[in-house]
């Protein structure tokens, strides 16, 4: 029988006007607030980096067992913001690795198993495309 492990509480507190620190119960933060604020990332960078780090993190054994544990790789992602709709119509992902080493049929083979890798298991690219259903409750302190 699998191990399960305890959930990780996540939660943002109000630190400043546009301002919020998020914080998780493994003693992550990160900042947070809008476009204005210097040292902060907004809301929606914070999606783009979830989906470029869940791509990262899902590509990572394939491309380390075919290059070694030492490889090197950025995944760059932008999108621009619909405001009048308020969402990210599109997100264009890039994965920078060498493979430059390999002949053209490993590289393709490669590229291959990193995309079926990607697509089966990166959770936030997976949740992106199928959209999800968010439940909010409002709990008021009297």
């Amino acid at each position: 029988m699998a191990e399960q492990s305890t959930p990780t509480n996540l939660w943002v507190e109000r630190t400043g006007t546009r301002r919020y620190t998020g914080r998780s119960s493994r003693g992550a933060e990160v900042l947070i607030g809008s476009e204005s604020v210097e040292g902060v990332f907004t809301p929606g960078e914070l999606l783009k980096i979830a989906l470029a780090a869940c791509t990262g993190m899902s590509s990572d054994v394939p491309l380390s067992r075919r290059l070694g544990d030492d490889y090197s790789a950025t995944v760059e992602v932008s999108g621009a913001a619909d405001r009048e709709n308020e969402l990210y119509p599109e997100l264009n992902e890039i994965l920078r690795v060498d493979i430059s080493a390999m002949d053209p049929d490993a590289q393709q083979r490669l590229l291959t198993v990193v995309e079926r890798a990607i697509d089966k298991v990166c959770t936030v690219g997976r949740t992106l495309k199928a959209g999800t259903t968010i439940n909010l409750d409002i709990d008021v302190d009297a």
